[in-house]
């Protein structure tokens, strides 16, 4: 048997505009920071018009509870993207402990998972003519490749009265998958290795509420950062009613992004659009994504701790 490895770098990391419904999904530690238990899902199409452009379904929830009079958080998240031949899916459980710092609340939090990576090498392609590539050259898998490897992520979080911001790491101990196909006549396998790459994140933001009015003002920031690239964006947001929500915001040498949001009584449902403002929009109609969820309070005292009602987002 002869073993051949070659190695690459991979992304398992989705963007959406919509960072701050999904915040436990970049930052472990943004969970059980209200007595509510929340849940989201949704997908986002990224670059509609182009083929085999990324297809993202993601879900998370987080909650608070109590042990041992002590506050603590729990969350889960869930995605899967698809990007042309490859695919990848991220599942990790998230667990945080709160303490009382600065008339705030400070949640540190860890997140374990895994990463699991295919390749679909039986649809790979190559063009008659083709001067750059060979129908056996060994760097291009031709077999069906998948691998898992096991994962970890770290953060903080902080909130007090109407702001909230955090930082993180995903990623933490980069791991490496190894993707292997074995041939036909069992005379050869072939290993093929991604590494993810550690992504710093840091986002924040703050309610606003506008005097004498039922609206309020709901800025925030994201920035990303894998140490090589970092790009970020801001977004202004403006919600009447604790009901309808509009807001703008642009990511740098990216996109413009609009976005809507409606609340009713513990369920959630928000779109996002955007329009590259790079070259990429010669080619592309832009970004779609839509989200929806639910969130119950929970009542965490021991005198009524097994009953719950629904109210509105907060």
């Amino acid at each position: 048997m002869v073993a051949t490895v070659f190695d690459a770098k991979a992304q398992s990391d989705a963007q959406f505009s919509q960072y701050y419904q999904v915040k436990n999904y970049y930052n472990p530690a943004a969970i059980g920071t209200s007595d509510l238990l929340n849940i989201r899902g949704g997908m986002r199409m990224q670059w509609v018009g182009i083929d085999n452009a990324p297809k993202t379904f993601a879900m998370t929830a987080e909650m608070p509870f109590k042990l041992f009079n002590k506050r603590f958080g729990v969350g889960m998240l869930m995605q899967q993207e698809s990007l042309g031949l490859y695919k990848n899916m991220n599942i990790g459980v998230q667990a945080g402990y709160k303490l009382k710092l600065f008339k705030g609340e400070l949640t540190v939090g860890l997140q374990l998972g895994f990463i699991n990576e295919t390749f679909k090498g039986t649809e790979v392609i190559l063009p008659d003519g083709d001067n750059y590539h060979q129908n056996n050259d060994e760097a291009i898998p031709m077999n069906d490749l998948n691998g898992n490897a096991f994962d970890v992520g770290v953060g903080a979080f902080y909130t007090r009265g109407m702001w909230w911001g955090g930082l993180s790491m995903t990623h933490l101990t980069q791991p490496t998958i190894s993707l292997k196909s074995e041939t036909g006549d069992n005379t050869m396998e072939k290993s093929y290795e991604f590494q993810v790459g550690r992504t710093l994140y840091f986002m924040s933001g703050c309610n606003i509420p506008i005097k004498n009015t039922l609206f309020e003002l709901m800025p925030s920031v994201f920035v990303k950062s894998d140490f090589t690239f970092t790009t970020g964006e801001a977004t202004a947001r403006l919600r009447y009613n604790k009901f309808l929500t509009a807001g703008i915001g642009y990511r740098y040498n990216d996109a413009v992004t609009i976005s809507l949001g409606a609340e009713f009584k513990g369920f959630f449902l928000g779109y996002a659009y955007d329009y590259a403002t790079s070259e990429i929009a010669k080619a592309s109609s832009g970004s779609h994504e839509i989200f929806a969820g639910y969130s119950l309070k929970l009542d965490l005292s021991e005198k009524n701790k097994n009953k719950h009602k629904s109210i509105r987002i907060l």
